[in-house]
């Protein structure tokens, strides 16, 4: 298996993450509105800032999220398709860090969009 260690293993990463959000029952109705010419280069500019420390990415993510009417349920979901996307394709410390940084982002924004799930 591969390492996960440039831009174009991100740029794989996140295309095949978005592949699978796409056709995901839980998650497609928020995504398949996106305009993925302008979202996918974004993506994989905060995971190159994330993960390569390429700098320049300055965007709030939690922010971004937070007029969507987004649950636990689609945070575990999104992580789930997240890491397991990883998991088909790299190995290595950084494929662990990314999907520690899922696991992160995820509880992160659930816990500012959901407070009352904060605990669980």
């Amino acid at each position: 298996m591969k390492q996960l260690e440039s831009a174009s293993d991100i740029h794989l990463m996140v295309s095949t993450f978005y592949e699978k959000v796409l056709q995901d029952g839980i998650l497609a109705p928020f995504f398949s509105k996106l305009n993925f010419e302008e979202h996918l280069p974004k993506m994989e500019h905060f995971w190159r800032f994330a993960l390569l420390s390429e700098s320049g990415y300055t965007t709030n993510v939690t922010e971004k999220h937070l007029h969507m009417p987004l649950e636990k349920a689609h945070f575990e979901r999104w992580t789930t398709l997240f890491k397991q996307t990883i998991d088909e394709l790299f190995e290595g410390d950084l494929a662990e860090q990314a999907k520690q940084r899922a696991e992160l982002i995820g509880w992160t924004i659930n816990s500012k969009m959901n407070p009352e799930h904060n605990n669980s």
